[in-house]
């Protein structure tokens, strides 16, 4: 995982990689935590581009931000989702809480 925080745009970027499951989530929610209390960003972007696997732990991790970030005001953007873990997310619920963005289309 690696998290890029951009001062003009008050965007922090956080690109997943590999499986976010019980066992990884922990550590992400962690370390992601850490990155929105240091930076209090408008928008936190997810890019689950190089995810292979995603379970509930994953949808935890979002709701998780989420409700940090909503009552600041802030956003939460998922974006380059496969078609499995976009699936998740939509069955989740998630495109009420986060914009889902697949290869520029953005479902609300």
């Amino acid at each position: 995982m690696q998290i890029h925080y951009d001062t003009q745009t008050a965007q922090l970027l956080v690109r997943l990689d590999g499986e976010i499951d019980h066992h990884s989530s922990n550590r992400l929610r962690s370390e992601v935590d850490a990155a929105v209390y240091a930076h209090l960003p408008q928008t936190l972007i997810f890019d689950f581009r190089d995810v292979s696997f995603m379970d509930s732990s994953g949808i935890g991790l979002i709701m998780g931000r989420y409700k940090i970030l909503h009552p600041l005001g802030g956003e939460i953007i998922l974006q380059n989702p496969s078609a499995h873990i976009a699936r998740v997310l939509r069955l989740a619920g998630m495109e009420r809480l986060a914009s889902i963005r697949v290869r520029e289309e953005v479902v609300q």
